[in-house]
């Protein structure tokens, strides 16, 4: 089963939506446009039952398939945009200052809306799907706090998919792996206690510049020196501030930084080393040090069944030559991973061409992974759920 027929028609329509949504950007959980609008499309197609201020500001939209067996199987796709300013110059360039879809989620939610619209029209499985309209992917948890609010129970979901479009990848292919797929996301912010005084006399202070500039480089040693070499991390310092004039020494400096894993047993080791290194480093020079560690969100880990089952509806799509199934692991994080801890599923790298990369001013979905990207979700829910 190739790219649909049907869903290659209506390719243009769904790219004008998602050009719509391309250049009506908004953020965290103020999608309410992009909500409203999605609701708006789940009735129109004559979804069964459309449910919206999930999590703040979810939709979901749920189609009944001809059976009335079957289990529910949940699709989502996130809907917020990124706070930066785009400098495409496209047509459809962001219209809201300071904000802008740099990540794709207007793809992915045009998508998944095309999706809604094919199986709502055909009904072609014996089952129950929810389409999943999440919020606040960028740094709001906005996964979480749509499960918090009853995802799961209230659809009665057994299992959850999700996408995203990858940069990179050739349009037509796919990308996946079994276990950590996307990295957990947390941070560290490191308080450093010197002894402040005139930059004149250095020697009556005790100066947390200095503290923190070895601590920087020392850090790094904490994956270089006490994790395998195999094990996938990334410990990277973000900020350093100390000081306010030029002729004074600080009494204090903070660091800031992110640690990465896909690893849960590297991702506890870590955060207990940085408990134990930090105070002792700052001792060697007098000074005094903590850690503060803030857990962001858990590794994402696809199921193996799902996982395979997810690679065998891509293959079925594409091909099996343009389906990587041992894909490499993005150091990226991911909210879906809250929900892939409630339930077994399968997140999958969509290719998005020759495009910038994500997170940049100069992104833009390309619409000609549209076909590709809604074929997959219909063939997944018609091979999950087959018609009796």
């Amino acid at each position: 089963m190739p790219v649909l027929n049907r869903v290659a028609e209506f390719q243009p329509e769904i790219a004008a939506w998602r050009r719509d949504l391309h250049a009506h950007p908004e953020v965290l959980f103020e999608v309410h446009r992009t909500a409203d609008f999605v609701a708006e499309k789940l009735r129109a197609f004559g979804c069964d039952e459309v449910v919206t201020g999930l999590g703040r500001t979810g939709v979901v939209g749920i189609i009944q398939g001809r059976g009335k067996g079957g289990k529910t199987i949940g699709l989502r796709a996130d809907m917020d945009a990124l706070p930066m300013t785009e400098k495409t110059g496209l047509p459809h360039a962001s219209t809201s200052e300071g904000k802008m879809h740099a990540c794709g989620h207007d793809g992915h939610t045009a998508m998944l809306l095309g999706a809604a619209k094919y199986l709502a029209e055909t009904r072609n499985f014996d089952g129950r799907v929810a389409l999943i309209f999440q919020p606040a992917e960028e740094g709001g948890g906005g996964g979480k706090v749509m499960l918090d609010d009853g995802l799961i129970e209230k659809f009665d979901i057994a299992e959850v998919y999700g996408m995203h479009n990858w940069p990179g990848m050739p349009v037509g292919t796919f990308g996946i792996r079994a276990g950590g797929i996307m990295a957990a996301t947390d941070r560290f912010y490191i308080d450093i206690i010197g002894k402040g005084g005139h930059a004149a006399r250095p020697h009556v202070t005790i100066d947390p510049i200095i503290v923190a500039a070895q601590m920087v480089s020392a850090l790094q040693t904490i994956v270089s020196r006490n994790l395998d070499p195999l094990a996938n991390a990334v410990l990277s310092v973000t900020m350093v501030e100390a000081g306010e004039a030029d002729n004074v020494i600080s009494r204090t400096a903070k660091i800031t930084g992110t640690v990465r894993t896909l690893d849960g047993d590297v991702q506890d080791f870590i955060e207990t080393r940085l408990g134990e290194f930090v105070p002792q480093f700052a001792q060697s020079f007098g000074a005094e040090a903590s850690v503060r560690y803030a857990r962001g969100y858990p590794v994402t880990v696809n199921a193996p069944e799902q996982t395979e089952f997810a690679a065998s509806v891509a293959r079925d799509i594409v091909g099996a030559g343009q389906v990587d199934d041992d894909t490499a692991p993005s150091m990226g994080g991911e909210d879906f991973s809250f929900m892939l801890n409630e339930r077994p599923g399968a997140y999958i790298f969509l290719g998005n061409g020759d495009s910038t990369e994500l997170h940049t001013d100069t992104y833009d979905f390309n619409d000609e992974a549209i076909p590709v990207g809604v074929s997959y979700w219909v063939r997944l829910v018609e091979k999950a759920l087959p018609a009796g």
